[in-house]
C-alpha cells in the first residue's frame, strides 16, 4: 500500500506526480528543496530544459558549465492532517494575516490552494501553496556575530547577486538596516493589532535578498499570540511565540544595533527574566 504523502519524511518528483491533483505530463520537474519546513514539504518547480542543462552542461567561452536549475516557483504541501474544510480555511486565514501586515515586500507571496487528497485510506482536504521563489541567504537570529560582522558575512555571501544592483557595501548595509527597521515595525503591528506572529525562530525561515530586503519564507506556522504571562506551546510542544519574540529582539539588536527596552509592551512581557527562566524547561 502506498504511504500517505503527509507521513513521508522526504518526497521527490515521483511522489508528487503520483498525487491525484498533480498533472504528470512532464511539463515540470519537482525537486525537494534543501530547506524543509516542519509543517510542509517544500519543492522546487523546475523547467525540464533547465534541468537538462544542469545535468549535461552548456558551453560558454569554450568552457563547459553546469549551472544549477533555478526554480520558477515553489510548491508547499502542508503535512498537518485537516479533518474538514473549515480547518483548511483557518490555516489560509492565518497566512492572509501575515500577508496583510508584512505586505508582499517582506513575505514570500503565495497562492493557497485547498485540494481533495486521495490518500491510501481515505480522502481529505489538503492545503498546498504555490509560492514565489526568493533568492537570498538565511538570516539566523541566533548568530553569535555582532552587527557589523553579521552584515559583512551576509554581504559577502550575496556579493555575486548584489553586483547587479551596483550598490556599495556601505549602501547595502544601510538598505538592510532600513528594510530591517520596516520589517520589525510591520511584525510588531502584526503582534499588537493582528494578535498573531510568524515563526521567526526556525532556522531558514527568514532570508536576506540581494536588494537588502528581509523576506519571511516559512508561512505555514503563523500563531495566535497573547500578551499575558502564560507560556503557550504549539502542536509540537514548542513555545513558538516566546521564541519568535526573542528572535525578533535579536534581529533588532544584531541587524539594527539597537538596545532592547524592557519597557516595551512586547519585550517587557516575553523577555522578562522570570518568564525566560520558566521557559527553559520547554526548550531543549
Amino acid at each position: 500500500m502506498p504511504q500517505d504523502i503527509r507521513n513521508i519524511a522526504n518526497i521527490d518528483h515521483t511522489d508528487v506526480v503520483g498525487l491525484n491533483f498533480i498533472k504528470s505530463d512532464g511539463k515540470y520537474v519537482f525537486r525537494r528543496h534543501f530547506r524543509q519546513g516542519l509543517r510542509s514539504h517544500i519543492l522546487e518547480i523546475l523547467d525540464p530544459a533547465d534541468v537538462e542543462v544542469e545535468r549535461y552542461g552548456t558551453m560558454f567561452d569554450g568552457v563547459l558549465h553546469f549551472p544549477r536549475a533555478q526554480p520558477k516557483i515553489m510548491l508547499r504541501i502542508f503535512r498537518t492532517r485537516l479533518s474538514c474544510l473549515d480547518e483548511a480555511l483557518a490555516e489560509v486565514q492565518r497566512v492572509k494575516i501575515a500577508e496583510h501586515f508584512l505586505t508582499p515586500e517582506f513575505v514570500a507571496q503565495s497562492t493557497e490552494i485547498i485540494v481533495e487528497y486521495h490518500g491510501p485510506e481515505t480522502s481529505a482536504p489538503l492545503l498546498c501553496g504555490i509560492q514565489e521563489y526568493v533568492v537570498g541567504v538565511i538570516l539566523d537570529p541566533w548568530s553569535v556575530l555582532d552587527s557589523a560582522t553579521l552584515l559583512s558575512v551576509l554581504y559577502d555571501s550575496l556579493a555575486a547577486q548584489i553586483s547587479q544592483f551596483s550598490i556599495s557595501r556601505d549602501r547595502w548595509f544601510t538598505a538592510v538596516r532600513e528594510y530591517g527597521s520596516l520589517f520589525i515595525e510591520q511584525t510588531r503591528k502584526m503582534i499588537l493589532q493582528g494578535r498573531h506572529i510568524p515563526d521567526l525562530a526556525g532556522f531558514g525561515n527568514i532570508l536576506i535578498t540581494p536588494s537588502g530586503r528581509i523576506k519571511l519564507v516559512d508561512i505555514n506556522n503563523i500563531s495566535e499570540i497573547f500578551l499575558d504571562d502564560t507560556i503557550r506551546l504549539d502542536d509540537r510542544n514548542y513555545p513558538v511565540c516566546d521564541k519568535s519574540v526573542e528572535a525578533l529582539a535579536l534581529i533588532e539588536e544584531k541587524l539594527l544595533d539597537r538596545t532592547i527596552e524592557f519597557s516595551d509592551p512586547i519585550y517587557g512581557i516575553f523577555l522578562n527574566p522570570e518568564r525566560k527562566r520558566k521557559l527553559q524547561r520547554f526548550v531543549f
